[in-house]
């Protein structure tokens, strides 16, 4: 059974969006950490390297989620376990149920059963979970809060990044020295499973070479 959100919970939530409508994530993170200690999970696609390493650097031992779809590109899984053994990350790694099986990456649904319905076995016990979705990164995202009950997982959503540009990420990396994901380099923007991914087929539009020919913009992790 999903859980319910006192009205004091979602005072509180409100209160640190108005607070955090201007914060830097390291101070939206820290507030995350000293509410809710160690019962948070970032859930996280590799690609999030700037929000991994704030996360790493506050709070080491933080669980992080990989939703292991069995279709992501080598790169991605290579990028993965390189992290993971360079900063000896808490990984979590889901893997799909059964269903699956009659429900191969690209088939109607396959983001239910071979990503949302993982997450939610990952994250049932926990209080909270962190992502790295940024505002300007689809037009459904425009208005994402940054701190939020989040019904679809029943527990608080934080998105330290939902403010940031794209440019904030670019340079936080460049500053911190911190790898990219690498198929940047080979021109990729938007990186999600291998036969629903291409290069962007929009300049400047960094989210149109997912799911390129299929009516669909989300997978359903943020959708409520």
């Amino acid at each position: 059974m999903t859980a319910t959100p006192t009205p004091e919970l979602l005072a509180e939530l409100d209160a640190a969006e108005s607070r955090f409508a201007h914060a830097a994530p390291s101070e939206i993170l820290q507030w995350t950490f000293d509410r809710f200690g160690t019962d948070v999970a970032m859930a996280c696609s590799f690609e999030d390297v700037a929000l991994l390493h704030m996360i790493h650097e506050l709070a080491p031992d933080t669980e992080i989620v990989f939703l292991d779809t069995e279709a992501h590109f080598p790169e991605t899984i290579e990028f993965r376990d390189r992290l993971t053994s360079e900063w000896g990350l808490n990984l979590t790694i889901t893997t799909p149920g059964p269903d699956a099986a009659n429900t191969p990456c690209g088939a109607e649904g396959c983001c239910q059963v071979r990503k949302v319905g993982p997450l939610q076995r990952a994250v049932e016990q926990r209080a909270a979970w962190i992502t790295a979705v940024k505002r300007v990164d689809a037009a459904t995202r425009a208005s994402m809060r940054i701190v939020q009950w989040d019904d679809k997982f029943g527990l608080v959503k934080v998105n330290p990044l939902a403010t940031w540009t794209d440019d904030d990420v670019a340079y936080y990396l460049q500053s911190h020295s911190l790898p990219e994901h690498p198929l940047w380099a080979q021109g990729y923007a938007s990186i999600g499973c291998a036969p629903a991914t291409l290069k962007p087929l929009v300049p400047g539009d960094r989210r149109s070479g997912r799911w390129a020919g299929a009516d669909k913009e989300e997978c359903g992790l943020h959708e409520q």
